[in-house]
Formats: structure tokens, C-alpha cells, sequence
């Protein structure tokens, strides 16, 4: 399955986690159940999810660095989601290119959020990168 829709699934869990509360497992397998994904598959979708979940202090605390004018927790819900998702990937996937991140970034923004999100989270994910020069040399040599 394409990583974009995979990534897709990583953010509506993530949304459902945020909005409800939901254990991982749970919200994972609300997602998943009625689809038939390769073990590769639910293994990206889990290893994004866990990972978002387990580093979220984490996360958090980088993302706010760039909210000019705005607190996390005042977010839209689907914009954190995928600003945590993607934060994740920029900070802990060393084989997806930055460019890739941002790029799917800005089309879930397009597909899920406001008529701002896209150029939001572009923003706020642009900013991020510039601060952290080292993530430019990510995944040179794979291409999704």
C-alpha cells in the first residue's frame, strides 16, 4: 500500500487518540480492522503511532517552539495530529526524506484540515527544519 495512505491511517489515529482518549491498541485496531494491510503495512502504521505516542513530551516541546501566536492544546485537533506524526518522522525516521515529510504533511492538511492548515503546517514544519540543519541529509538515497 502507498505510504501516503498509510500515513493517512497513522493520522486518523492519532485524531482519534486526541478526540477520545483511546488506548494505541484500541485505536489502532478501529482503523485497521476492516482492511487487509500487509504485516509491512501495520508495521509502519504502528511504528508512527507508538513512536508519536511514547516521544510525545517530546514532540510537544518542539512543536511549541515554533507556534508564533499559538499554544499546542489550542490547536485543531486533525493540524496537532499531523504536526505530531510528522514531528515524529522529522526527528526519528532516518530513511524518509525531509522533503517527503513536508510534502505529506501539507497534502493531509489539504485533505483533512482548514483552508489554513496547509500553509500552517507547511509554516510551522519549514521553521523546524531550518532549525535543525541536521535533518536535511535524511533519506538521500530512498525514494517513496
Amino acid at each position: 500500500m502507498k505510504r501516503s495512505v498509510l500515513r493517512e491511517k497513522v493520522l486518523q489515529i492519532l485524531f482519534q487518540m486526541d478526540l477520545a482518549d483511546i488506548e494505541i491498541e484500541n485505536a489502532i485496531d478501529s482503523v485497521t480492522e476492516d482492511e487487509n494491510f500487509s504485516e509491512e503495512d501495520l508495521s509502519f502504521i504502528k511504528n508512527r503511532v507508538n513512536g508519536s505516542y511514547h516521544h510525545l513530551k517530546e514532540i510537544d516541546e518542539e512543536i511549541s517552539q515554533f507556534l508564533k501566536g499559538w499554544q499546542l492544546d489550542r490547536l485543531a485537533k486533525v493540524d496537532r495530529a499531523i504536526l505530531r506524526m510528522s514531528t515524529f518522522e522529522l526527528m526519528n525516521i532516518e530513511d524518509v526524506p525531509v522533503k517527503v515529510t513536508l510534502n505529506e504533511a501539507v497534502e493531509l492538511a489539504k485533505r483533512f484540515g482548514s483552508d489554513q492548515s496547509p500553509k500552517f503546517i507547511n509554516g510551522v514544519l519549514g521553521s523546524m527544519v531550518k532549525a535543525n540543519p541536521q535533518w536535511d541529509s535524511k533519506g538521500q538515497t530512498v525514494t517513496e
